[in-house]
């Protein structure tokens, strides 16, 4: 219960909203959040009536925090299927990022069930940080996330460079723009993803200000592309999001894409140094899906472990 609040907390950045997705009641979840930081020696979140954020704990612990639940959710699984009497069935775990082209992983997947009639896939949610976390440690086959620096023991591969859009209201005076630049942005409020969700994703769009010489004026995050929508509908503010996350046109709004250095990012598919045959037939299909329709011969099978651009 204690790893699973912590994550929780973590993503929400609200004990009320963890406590609510828990299914739990929020003494229960702070009782929780208490009783790991007493058993860690340290606070793992700043708290004020207003906001809860990370300490420097926190943030260093949520990877392994990710990749010690997913594989305690393989163990679960797997001791379900042998206390019922089912043979040992082998388990490939894929993590995904938020924001990713999630659709892209929904057609691949029949396929690799098609491939593997007998393999448990346990699809996963979890950052790009967590992802390399337990890719290291093996708990999971395959992640698809954010370029990131560190992929020291990590193969990864570029599934597609997306770029980052800008979600604005119709009526707005930006709405007739057909691309926009972080100075133009430079004044507004926006919204988009948090950091402890996606810190590539932030990290790249912080390098995109920095470079055009503009302010960067986060005013509120939402861990989800609907969610943004909807506060930007309400007139909040102006939300940011990547192309691949925009699978509609949400009523009401323009979406325009950003124009400029660093304002593209690329999303990777990430695999332990030696994949397994399943994981390896996965990564193959998501490139070849990736590739687009027009492409209908193998993936290239050169393998790279990048210095993923930053």
């Amino acid at each position: 219960m204690e790893l699973e609040a912590f994550v929780t907390v973590a993503e929400e950045l609200h004990f009320g909203r963890a406590a609510a997705r828990l299914h739990r009641g929020q003494p229960t979840v702070s009782d929780a959040i208490r009783r790991l930081e007493s058993s860690l020696g340290g606070r793992l979140f700043h708290r004020t009536s207003r906001r809860v954020s990370l300490t420097g704990l926190g943030e260093a612990l949520l990877p392994d925090a990710h990749a010690t639940l997913a594989q305690l959710r393989r163990f679960q699984q797997r001791g379900r299927s042998l206390a019922a009497g089912e043979q040992a069935r082998t388990t490939l775990v894929v993590a995904h990022a938020e924001y990713t082209g999630q659709q892209l992983l929904l057609r691949c997947l029949p396929q690799l069930r098609d491939l593997f009639p007998d393999m448990t896939i346990v699809p996963e949610s979890m950052p790009t940080t967590a992802q390399l976390t337990a890719l290291r440690a093996e708990t999971i086959g395959l992640g698809i996330g954010w370029a990131t620096g560190d992929v020291t023991g990590v193969r990864a591969r570029v599934l597609s460079t997306e770029r980052f859009m800008a979600l604005v209201p119709a009526a707005h005076p930006l709405a007739g723009h057909a691309e926009l630049s972080a100075s133009e942005l430079s004044t507004s409020d926006l919204l988009t993803w948090p950091h402890q969700i996606n810190s590539g994703l932030c990290d790249r769009l912080l390098a995109a200000f920095h470079i055009g010489g503009a302010d960067l004026r986060i005013i509120r995050t939402a861990d989800s592309v609907n969610a943004i929508a909807a506060h930007v509908a309400a007139g909040t503010g102006i939300g940011i999001a990547v192309e691949s996350a925009l699978d509609h046109q949400p009523p009401g709004l323009r979406i325009i894409p950003l124009t400029g250095p660093s304002t593209s990012v690329d999303q990777v598919v990430l695999t332990p140094a030696e994949p397994s045959d399943a994981a390896t037939a996965l990564r193959d299909l998501l490139l070849h899906t990736s590739a687009g329709p027009s492409s209908f011969g193998p993936p290239s099978p050169a393998e790279e472990t990048l210095p993923i651009r930053r």
